[in-house]
């Protein structure tokens, strides 16, 4: 260990597989060992190598994917999806078992890029996809590992997205498509270049779907222009994007009732609606042979809505039946009608009501009577930024060298406000919301278990980076390169409810520092075979959310509530890999390429989500370590006509400290008796959940004639932990504790086809699902409010009663994935 330190103190630290780490792509004399990126320089479509996967348009487009998100999905080692959102636009992108969601308190641990800005938003470090024109997409690259000059968050690695200009893809393109679900989609663009040394470029995309379950239908609209100008030394471009997104997706499903009907949803409407604004300028100008200077400058806006309709778990256990003399007065009083003077009980009243709206005209316990919650949010952020580097190539000490040297700031402010109105569940799973006095969650009620879910927070976010990387040639074929970042993160919260710092109050401000080291060495022997190793550090600071409940003294629900602000300490991430990769060349259109490589990414300092055994309740914190680790093999060949590409990950994720958190949905937790609430412990070597332990990927394409493509696609996937079953100790017993705590494995396989009719236009098919595989990718242990039947049912058991509180039943809930179904388009080109 005292080794490892010494070595660490002494400057290495690794960056990311092949090295997409550093500074600009250079023509060497002899083998191509690797070319290295920061987020602002664009290096072009193709020059990363292994271990960086690139994508580019035609790869997009070839694949009929939907958008980014569903290309990484099929295509990309390492990369599986957790729907828990249960939207097509909404995934959870996860690699290497790190996450970029656009779930608010979802640990983020990629970064994602866009023309140098930095896409994860600043409230919650949150990314949403479906603010990413795909029209717009040139190039897209994933850099695996901790690389520090990618910034906050890429504790797994960086997505770098590069936009088409006029240039890159002058013409128009046009490409319209329908298919199951009623899903309509449209996709346009156009550019090209005009006197003056300009060029412009514009895009857009519609989508619109009725959605395969209940309730979901979505639209999302996106929008792009470029205009750019440039000389033998200059090039400069202004860009700006649009997107205004309508998205219901309704999340996870009791697993009855999830298989008496796969279309069904626990809960609805879940709604998030999106519109976002974003400008970017960016530069570069030589100003001689060996030295050049970049930058950017950009503004965004992100308003963000959402509307929930949720299960109010503080109901469950209660009595919520027949009205008593003095809400049947309140009723009267407020001119309700129908409801029953005696007799309504739990087995002659599936959905009931009636207590819930008098207890809310009362402003007694609406928050014991009450099965439902609407859960209102609105997100306001504006940030902006610039960063700028200088890139210089010249000698040292007779060795070839690229020196970058750069900075980065950027400042965002945000307004969150959250509130939570009493509600009723109907029979379509719907939420009827209450009137009066008490109809809110605001901790007023006459009632000891009152909650107050109300936030209004203004956060604001600064952020100075500094950073460089030299590479070095040391050799003919032994590349070496150094990085390192500094970032300064401030974080101030204002609580305009209790503004006062303090137990219960969101204010506070909070002070990040830290220095991340990286280094890589790459040797390529010959041109058919190289070698790589890296070592790096990365770090993300707590998001305002996390810091917005972190105090025990006062827990929250998330993600409807905040409270409290104690510091929490960022993490900080460090990766070990190394790999062998390599070439075959066998003629013309004969080639094989493949990389084997291993990787050890270690956190600590993580943040977790703690149960809190008072009140049920819980707090952020941090704790321990967290290891992710494993083996990739990757391989690509051409045959003639056929192409072949497969994709294999191990993955082990693991606690490596032990931890106590919320259990009360595992049959193992330490309730008072079965059905209670109660914690559980995470012991070391307990795996992370929602993250499987292989990933397997296989594409196969042929051209039987000139102008057909055939192409199928596989994707494997082990089963997962379900959250809730952190110690992997759950076991169902059918009366108390229902379903597995676990995902089984799954394979899914896409089909897809193209005809191209004249150089103009061409005609596609695609059919994913192929053999309507049933299948889910994420689950939780949780305690359900349905019975099988789905009947609403308050009380499943009578006894025993403990504390005055009554035993509930547990279900494994699942976010199942799409069932079958095709999708034709027509693309034309000019």
């Amino acid at each position: 260990m005292q080794v490892a330190q010494l070595f660490w103190r002494a400057g290495v630290a690794s960056a990311a597989l092949v090295l997409p780490l550093a500074a600009s792509a250079q023509e060497q004399s002899g083998p191509d060992i690797v070319v290295t990126a920061t987020p602002l320089l664009d290096v072009g479509e193709g020059a990363l190598r292994y271990p960086a996967q690139t994508v580019s348009d035609e790869q997009l487009q070839h694949a009929h994917a939907t958008d980014l998100t569903e290309y990484l999905k099929r295509f990309s080692g390492g990369v599986f999806v957790n729907e828990t959102q249960g939207n097509p636009l909404q995934p959870d992108i996860n690699y290497r078992g790190f996450t970029a969601s656009p779930l608010l308190g979802t640990p983020q641990g990629l970064s994602v890029f866009m023309d140098g800005v930095r896409l994860n938003q600043p409230f919650g470090d949150i990314v949403s996809w479906d603010l990413i024109p795909k029209s717009a997409i040139r190039s897209v690259s994933l850099v695996p590992g901790s690389n520090p000059l990618f910034g906050r968050n890429a504790l797994g690695g960086a997505l770098s997205i590069r936009t088409k200009d006029g240039t890159s893809d002058p013409g128009y393109l046009l490409e319209i498509g329908t298919g199951s679900l009623a899903r309509r989609t449209l996709e346009a663009q156009a550019g090209g270049a005009i006197r003056g040394g300009f060029d412009w470029f514009v895009s857009g995309d519609a989508f619109r779907e009725r959605g395969w379950r209940a309730f979901s239908a979505s639209r999302a609209y996106q929008g792009f222009g470029k205009l750019g100008w440039s000389n033998a030394t200059t090039q400069a471009h202004l860009s700006a994007s649009y997107a205004d997104t309508d998205l219901n997706g309704n999340g996870l499903q009791e697993q009855r009732l999830l298989d008496a009907d796969r279309r069904s949803v626990y809960t609805q409407p879940d709604t998030t609606r999106n519109r976002s604004v974003l400008v970017n300028l960016t530069a570069k100008h030589s100003l001689s042979s060996v030295l050049s200077l970049s930058g950017n400058a950009y503004w965004r806006r992100i308003k963000t809505r959402t509307y929930n309709g949720d299960v109010n778990d503080t109901a469950l256990g209660e009595n919520l039946y027949q009205p008593s003399t003095v809400e049947r007065a309140a009723l009267t009083a407020a001119g309700v009608t129908g409801f029953p003077l005696s007799g309504e009980t739990q087995a002659n009243t599936p959905f009931p009501r009636y207590r819930c709206i008098a207890e809310a005209l009362l402003d007694t316990e609406p928050n014991e009577k009450c099965n439902g919650l609407i859960n209102r949010s609105t997100t306001d952020q504006r940030e902006w930024g610039a960063s700028a580097e200088a890139t210089l190539i010249a000698p040292l000490l007779g060795l070839h060298q690229t020196l970058t040297i750069g900075a980065s700031y950027s400042d965002s402010q945000a307004n969150f406000a959250q509130s939570a109105q009493f509600a009723y569940l109907t029979a379509d799973r719907g939420v009827v919301g209450v009137t009066g006095p008490g109809a809110y969650a605001d901790g007023s009620q006459q009632s000891e278990n009152a909650f107050d879910a109300r936030v209004d927070l203004h956060g604001g976010t600064t952020n100075l980076g500094l950073y460089g990387t030299e590479s070095l040639m040391l050799a003919h074929t032994l590349r070496v390169d150094l990085s390192a970042r500094y970032d300064r993160t401030r974080v101030g919260n204002r609580d305009r409810i209790t503004p006062r710092a303090g137990t219960g109050s969101l204010t506070g401000n909070h002070r990040f520092a830290a220095f991340n080291p990286a280094v890589a060495i790459a040797w390529m022997p010959s041109t058919r075979l190289g070698f790589d190793a890296a070592i790096a550090q990365s770090s993300r600071a707590p998001s305002a959310i996390e810091l917005g409940c972190s105090d025990p003294a006062s827990p929250c629900r998330l993600p409807n509530a905040l409270a409290g602000d104690p510091p929490l300490d960022q993490v900080r991430a460090t990766t070990f890999e190394a790999g062998v990769h390599g070439s075959i060349q066998g003629g013309v259109r004969r080639s094989v390429t493949w990389r084997i490589g291993a990787f050890r990414t270690d956190s600590r300092k993580d943040i977790l989500f703690v149960a809190n055994d008072a009140s049920g309740f819980g707090y952020f914190r941090n704790f321990g370590r967290t290891r992710r680790q494993g083996l990739d093999l990757d391989a690509t060949a051409t045959l003639g006509t056929v192409r072949l590409s497969g994709h294999y990950t191990w993955l082990d994720a693991t606690y490596r400290s032990s931890e106590r958190v919320g259990g009360s949905g595992n049959s193992s937790n330490n309730g008072a008796a079965a059905g209670f609430d109660g914690t559980i412990a995470i012991a070391k070597s307990d795996r992370i959940p929602l993250i499987p332990r292989s990933i397997a990927k296989a594409a196969l394409g042929w051209d039987p004639i000139r102008r057909v493509t055939l192409d199928l696609d596989m994707i494997a996937v082990s089963g997962v932990i379900a959250r809730g079953n952190e110690n992997g100790a759950h076991a169902p017993d059918g009366v108390y504790y229902l379903g597995a705590g676990r995902t089984r494995p799954y394979g899914v396989f896409n089909l897809g086809a193209e005809w191209r009719v004249t150089k103009v236009a061409t005609l596609t098919v695609q059919l994913n699902n192929l053999f309507d595989k049933a299948y889910a990718t994420a689950a939780q242990l949780a305690a359900t409010a349905f019975d099988g039947s789905g009947r609403f049912v308050a009380r499943p058991f009578a006894a025993p009663v403990i504390d005055g509180e009554r035993p509930l039943v547990s279900s494994t809930f699942y976010a199942p994935g799409a069932p079958r179904s095709v999708s034709l388009s027509m693309r034309l080109r000019l």
